[in-house]
C-alpha cells in the first residue's frame, strides 16, 4: 500500500485508459478492503483487455461468463456488468468531449490542496458536494456503480482532489 500511495494515489491522471481503469477499480473496491484491489490489479488488467474501454464495451455474454469464473478478480455480477456497461458510457463521453479528461476538466476544476494543516486521515471526507454532482452526472450518462463515495475515491485516486495530509511528502507535489 505504501508503494501505491507513493507512486499512484493522488497523482494526476490524464490518459483515458488509466481513467477508465481507476473508475472501474474504485467500483470493484466498494465494500471490500482496499488492499484487495492492488493485489488483483494485474489479473484485472488481463481480464478487462488492459482496460481499453472500446474493447470492454464490446464484451459479450461469453466474456461475462469468463469474468465471473476468473478467480483472479472480484467476481460480483453487478460489478462486472457495471464495468462493461460503463465502458460503453465512457466511450460515449469521450466522443462527446474529446476525452474523459476533458469531460472531467469541464465538470471539475483541478484543485489546490484542500487540507491546510494539522489534519489527520480521519478528517478526510468520504464524499463531497462535488462528488455528489459528478456521480449524478455520470449516472445520467448511463454509468452504474458510481455513487458519490466511489466517485470521491476516484477523484482522490486521479488527483482531482488533493487529500494528502499536510505532513505527507506528496502534499505539495500533486
Amino acid at each position: 500500500m505504501v508503494v501505491y500511495h507513493d507512486t499512484e494515489w493522488g497523482v494526476p491522471v490524464l490518459d483515458d485508459g488509466e481513467l477508465f481503469e481507476r473508475l472501474t477499480l474504485e467500483g470493484f473496491q466498494a465494500g471490500l478492503s482496499w488492499a484487495t484491489i492492488p493485489h488483483k490489479q494485474s489479473a484485472f488488467r488481463a481480464a478487462f483487455a488492459n482496460f481499453d474501454p472500446l474493447l470492454v464495451a464490446r464484451f459479450d455474454m461469453a466474456d461475462r461468463t469468463r469474468l465471473l469464473a476468473d478467480t483472479g478478480i472480484v467476481r460480483y455480477r453487478v460489478k462486472v456488468d457495471a464495468a462493461i456497461g460503463n465502458a460503453a458510457a465512457f466511450t460515449t463521453v469521450c466522443a462527446e468531449f474529446g476525452s474523459f479528461d476533458a469531460y472531467l476538466a469541464r465538470s471539475l476544476p483541478r484543485p489546490a490542496p484542500r487540507l491546510t494543516g494539522g489534519q489527520i486521515l480521519a478528517d478526510i471526507p468520504t464524499k463531497t458536494p462535488e462528488s455528489d454532482d459528478l456521480s449524478a452526472d455520470l449516472r445520467r450518462r448511463g454509468f452504474r456503480f458510481v455513487g458519490s463515495t466511489i466517485v470521491y475515491a476516484f477523484m482522490q485516486s486521479i488527483g482531482l482532489v488533493n487529500d494528502h495530509v499536510p505532513n505527507c511528502f506528496r502534499y505539495c507535489r500533486t
